[in-house]
């Protein structure tokens, strides 16, 4: 029986540590709370959970050797340490988190190994890779061209659970969620290169209506560049990878970035409350009518969306936050999860769709859409945990199959990787609808 080590117990596991129990293989979570794992793991008789740490690297250096493969699921600073101790044990090991040059890095030591590195096998990065190439493989195949390329995601809730301003519960990563909004963002549209600096992430956001949804907001998703490369469209004229969000998070969270509520500056807040921290940080001497002084510092009308956003979080009142030295990140972030957290019956869902403009030789063009709608609720599977977890899960599987024949350190955007993996997510319910031969009218505006 292969043994298969998975590290980190997060929000999204269970469905990979499910799948591998099920698939009779014998499967390890090791994870700092334990009894995260034992609830994955239940009375399967193939599951083993143990309690570890990261800074505990010989226990590591073991559990590596003793398995097949290991599925590091921890934060992407920790996958370093363990791509090397695969490496030097000769182990696969696969990955959900982007690629880091210092990753990309090991690809000659992997091959010597003998082994792979798979890394970007989740949602987004992941079956977005994999849907992806799926198309522009199909154009190239036909002798086509990539013209435009839009790749669009965003996990959110469904819409009977939108109750609050910002239109966003949590179902993953919840600091992780908050701390992205400090991206910055570059792609290039129509020829034209843009660069968006992190203080205007928000601003200007591009709008879509989608199927049995309705209107979504798309703002960049870090550097889209890379991907012309790395999807083989050299030829491209567009390409931009972008988020989805409901109307009213870019307006909130253009405003809480504006008022540095997400910084990672360090303030001493002994004795301050939310309404203080707020003056503090606007360079007011006092809170008093704090509302209608953020109103003004940011230059909007004290009833625009934005302020009843930050009023609803609560930021504005003159409640002590029990704090010392901290940063406005961390409270805010706190304050958002205390108060935007997915209900156990609630849904969330995972929207994703690729728009492709391509041309061929014959003078013909076509926009391809290739679109994905996934519910889930807490007391299931979130619909975040499905599609992050079971790609990777999938990918496990062929790795100690032995079907997938390259080594080093890969995404998965080669066709023996991600036929199969598409074509075992359908099984599963996670399916990418296609839709080609569409006209121009149907590319993003």
């Amino acid at each position: 029986m292969k043994k298969v080590l998975i590290l980190g117990a997060g929000m999204v596991v269970k469905p990979i540590v499910q799948y591998l129990l099920n698939k009779d293989y014998q499967v390890t979570v090791a994870t700092r709370t334990k009894s995260k794992a034992d609830d994955m793991i239940g009375d399967h008789p193939n599951g083993t959970s143990m309690r570890w740490t990261v800074d505990d690297e010989e226990t590591l250096d073991r559990l590596i050797q003793e398995h097949d493969l290991t599925v590091s699921l921890l934060p992407y600073a920790y996958h370093l340490m363990v791509a090397k101790k695969c490496i030097a044990h000769k182990k696969n090991m696969v990955t959900t988190s982007y690629v880091k040059p210092e990753m990309k890095a090991l690809d000659k030591e992997a091959k010597e190994a003998g082994i792979i590195i798979l890394n970007e096998l989740g949602l987004d990065p992941g079956i977005d890779h994999m849907s992806a190439m799926r198309i522009i493989d199909h154009v190239h195949n036909k002798g086509g061209k990539v013209e435009e390329f839009y790749s669009l995601c965003g996990a959110l809730p469904a819409p009977e659970a939108c109750d609050n301003p910002f239109n966003y519960k949590f179902s993953w990563s919840p600091k992780g969620v908050v701390l992205a909004s400090n991206n910055d963002g570059k792609y290039l549209r129509h020829e034209h290169i843009t660069y968006v600096p992190p203080e205007d992430l928000f601003k200007n956001p591009m709008k879509i209506t989608f199927p049995e949804i309705g209107d979504l907001e798309i703002y960049p998703n870090r550097d889209s560049l890379p991907y012309i490369e790395l999807y083989g469209i050299p030829e491209t004229k567009t390409m931009m990878r972008g988020t989805f969000r409901y109307p009213g998070w870019c307006v909130s969270l253009d405003a809480i970035k504006a008022l540095k509520l997400i910084t990672n500056n360090k303030y001493d807040f002994t004795g301050r409350t939310y309404a203080d921290m707020i003056a503090m940080l606007i360079g007011e001497n006092d809170s008093a009518d704090i509302k209608e002084k953020t109103a003004n510092y940011l230059g909007i009308n004290a009833d625009d969306y934005a302020i009843k956003a930050i009023e609803w979080l609560g930021l504005f009142e003159d409640k002590p936050m029990n704090r010392g030295e901290d940063t406005p990140f961390e409270i805010t972030s706190d304050i958002m999860i205390e108060k935007m957290m997915i209900g156990k019956e609630e849904r969330d869902m995972v929207v994703m769709q690729h728009i492709f403009l391509a041309s061929y030789p014959d003078g013909s063009n076509e926009v391809i859409k290739s679109s994905m709608l996934d519910f889930g609720t807490l007391a299931t599977d979130t619909a975040i945990a499905r599609t992050v977890a079971l790609p990777a899960a999938m990918g496990v599987e062929m790795v100690l199959a032995g079907k997938i024949a390259v080594t080093g350190v890969y995404i998965p955007v080669i066709p023996e990787i991600y036929n199969p993996i598409l074509d075992q997510l359908e099984t599963v319910g996670i399916k990418m609808v296609e839709e080609y031969g569409l006209p121009e009218s149907e590319n993003l505006k």
